[in-house]
């Protein structure tokens, strides 16, 4: 188990929308490796522009291990999607979506799938979508095997997406693919929004779970609102989660201080239960 701290890599544009330390790599990669934090989990647009061996060599010198490569500003900043309505644009969803693939096989990481998924929408119907997202899901997963790369579907949020938003949604999804490394990940923000009892998600849908996403139940950084992170990481190791954690949070009121206020209220739990 390790603590991480997600990490835009420096082709990702600066934004205030970005849920991600930003900045020159080196430093975001020393001043999380300062506080405390064990990995990081990777937001990355054109990994082609990155130098892999230096990226390596990074993380080895201030001890991070990298979990996890986050596909999201594939759709956040370029709008590419595996359901949308033109072809060539879910073509190139698929084509980044393998080079972050070739980016995480490098580092031994993993990556998830949240909003390049797509949506439902008035041009297609629910069973072309689920259709197209189906046949990328398996186009990616077959990809995946090849590199050893595990694929994290991620449940949003209606307020984000109208397609996948709760895990029964999800594991439906995981099953029609019925592809070994495409499983689930845990959002707790998003649980807490779209799911009828957070803990009760949890324990129902651990067995389809490789990774989890911290955040408040207002994006904020972790005990700066009203979730129960004793209770949650609780019931995390209750079920036998021994995976990674990682924050996934707007970078208020500054990235240096939502990474610190972070880990100072996780870490005394972590220790609690994964000591």
């Amino acid at each position: 188990m390790r603590l991480c701290y997600q990490v835009a890599t420096p082709d990702v544009k600066v934004d205030e929308s970005v849920t991600a330390y930003q900045g020159p790599l080196e430093k975001s990669l020393r001043e999380l490796s300062k506080l405390g934090y064990q990995g990081v989990e990777f937001m990355t647009l054109n990994p082609s522009e990155l130098n892999w061996n230096e990226v390596k060599e990074l993380l080895e010198k201030y001890h991070l291990k990298a979990v996890l490569v986050c596909t999201g500003e594939i759709f956040g900043q370029l709008k590419l999607s595996y359901t949308h309505k033109e072809e060539a644009i879910r073509k190139e969803a698929i084509r980044r979506t393998k080079e972050i693939m070739d980016f995480a096989s490098y580092l031994g990481a993993d990556i998830n799938i949240g909003r390049i998924r797509g949506q439902y929408c008035k041009e297609l119907t629910r069973e072309e979508t689920e259709t197209y997202a189906v046949e990328a899901f398996k186009e990616i997963s077959r990809y995946g095997e090849e590199k050893k790369v595990r694929i994290a579907l991620e449940t949003v949020t209606i307020m984000q997406t109208n397609f996948i938003n709760t895990l029964a949604e999800g594991l439906d999804m995981v099953k029609r693919v019925d592809m070994k490394n495409f499983q689930l990940m845990l959002d707790v923000f998003h649980l807490n929004l779209e799911e009828k009892n957070l803990y009760e998600a949890i324990r129902t849908y651990s067995p389809h779970n490789i990774h989890v996403h911290l955040a408040d139940n207002n994006r904020r950084y972790p005990g700066h609102c009203g979730l129960d992170f004793d209770k949650i990481i609780g019931t995390f190791k209750e079920c036998g989660y021994e995976g990674n954690f990682s924050t996934e949070i707007f970078q208020i009121p500054s990235q240096e201080k939502a990474a610190k206020g972070a880990i100072e209220h996780l870490k005394p739990i972590l220790k609690k239960y994964y000591a």
